[in-house]
Parts: C-alpha cells; sequence; structure tokens
C-alpha cells in the first residue's frame, strides 16, 4: 500500500548569515531519495559574526576559551554608563556579564554585545560604549 504522503525533492540550504538562516529550493536538484534532504553548515567560523569592525562569537564553548586561555586574562569591569574610547591594540575579550551597544565612529548603527560573548575590537577603533548592564569581562590586548 502506498503512502499518503509525498515527499518533493527538495534540498535545504540553511547558512547562518549575520544572525539570519537562508533557505533556498534550486528546482533543479535531483531527488536522492524518497524524502527531501536537510543539510545544516555550521562551524567555528560560521557561529561568529562581523558587523561594523567588530568580530563576535556568541556563547563559544570552554574548550574554545580554555585553549585562548581567557580564564588567566586581566578583568575589567564599570557600571552602567556611557563613554568614548579608542583602542590603541586590537583587543579581545570575553564578557562574563553586562550587556553593551558599541557605536562605532563614523558608522551608522551599533554592535550589541551580552554575556557569553568573545568579542575582537581592532586596533585604532574608536567607539562609544553605552553600558545598558554592568559588566565584569576578561580581556587581552595584542
Amino acid at each position: 500500500m502506498a503512502s499518503p504522503m509525498v515527499a518533493t525533492p527538495i534540498q535545504f540550504q540553511l547558512q547562518l548569515q549575520t544572525g539570519r538562516l537562508r533557505y533556498s529550493s534550486p528546482s533543479s536538484t535531483p531527488s536522492r531519495g524518497r524524502f527531501a534532504s536537510a543539510r545544516v553548515m555550521a562551524s567555528a567560523e560560521t557561529a561568529a559574526t562581523e558587523k561594523l569592525g567588530v568580530r563576535v562569537e556568541r556563547n563559544p564553548p570552554e574548550s574554545r576559551l580554555s585553549e585562548l586561555g581567557v580564564r588567566q586574562w586581566p578583568k575589567w569591569g564599570c557600571e552602567q554608563s556611557k563613554f568614548p574610547w579608542t583602542y590603541s591594540a586590537k583587543e579581545t575579550c570575553y564578557l562574563l556579564q553586562g550587556k553593551v551597544k558599541v557605536y562605532p565612529e563614523g558608522e551608522e548603527g551599533f554592535v550589541e554585545i551580552a554575556a557569553g560573548d568573545l568579542v575582537v575590537f581592532p586596533k585604532g577603533m574608536s567607539c562609544t560604549w553605552d553600558v545598558a548592564e554592568a559588566v565584569d569581562k576578561h580581556y587581552k590586548f595584542e
């Protein structure tokens, strides 16, 4: 007896791009079987995004933090505030707590970072930090 469900030869391709998933359904894709196939592309590279020159890796695994030696880096913190900042060197930081909107000078928009984010700010960047929730972070300058 034939199944009442009919699968179509659709191939799903999901890609993480700046926080959005993209779906594509090429009509010429041949079916590899009775059911449509699904493929999700994800890696450490795609887990990180870059916006306005700031690279953000959301919730990296502890193995990544250990590999970088994050827990041995110095710590810095501040209360809710707003202030200008210029990076005289490349900074990598890991936010333990807090929520911040970073407004790079000369750019439209902002980058929001929060607890659990591993962030890289490029040398020479001038920006304004708008701290909505008190920050505690590990940091390293290169």
